[in-house]
């Protein structure tokens, strides 16, 4: 009676080996988002500074000046800039988890 060939199981090591690279991957990406975030905020920092030297307060007559609405549409800009990377931080952490649960049920 033929045999099933059987596949020899991971070692435990392996197991290890997987739980260590995804850890680096993890702390890669996180790495990479704090980077972006702080390089974002920089640049908003150094536009509102520009917008200061350029375009000067409203008086007290006027109710909104266009320097405000230039500050006020940059805010928009990075605020929408932040939401995209924390949603794509938390699509990369779900499929990570997905992925990790999907090769931990083959084992």
């Amino acid at each position: 009676m033929p045999t099933k060939t059987q596949q020899p199981k991971p070692a435990a090591g392996s197991d290890r080996g997987t739980i260590e690279r995804t850890t680096e991957l993890s702390e890669r990406v996180l790495e990479q988002i704090k980077g972006s975030q702080e390089s974002a905020i920089e640049a908003v920092r150094r536009f509102m500074e520009s917008v200061d030297d350029a375009l000067p307060p409203h008086s007290e007559g006027e109710s909104r000046s266009r320097r405000q609405e230039v500050i006020d549409s940059a805010l928009e800009m990075s605020e929408k800039l932040v939401k995209t990377q924390y949603d794509f931080l938390t699509n990369v952490v779900h499929s990570a988890g997905e992925a990790l649960g999907a090769s931990a049920k083959k084992e």
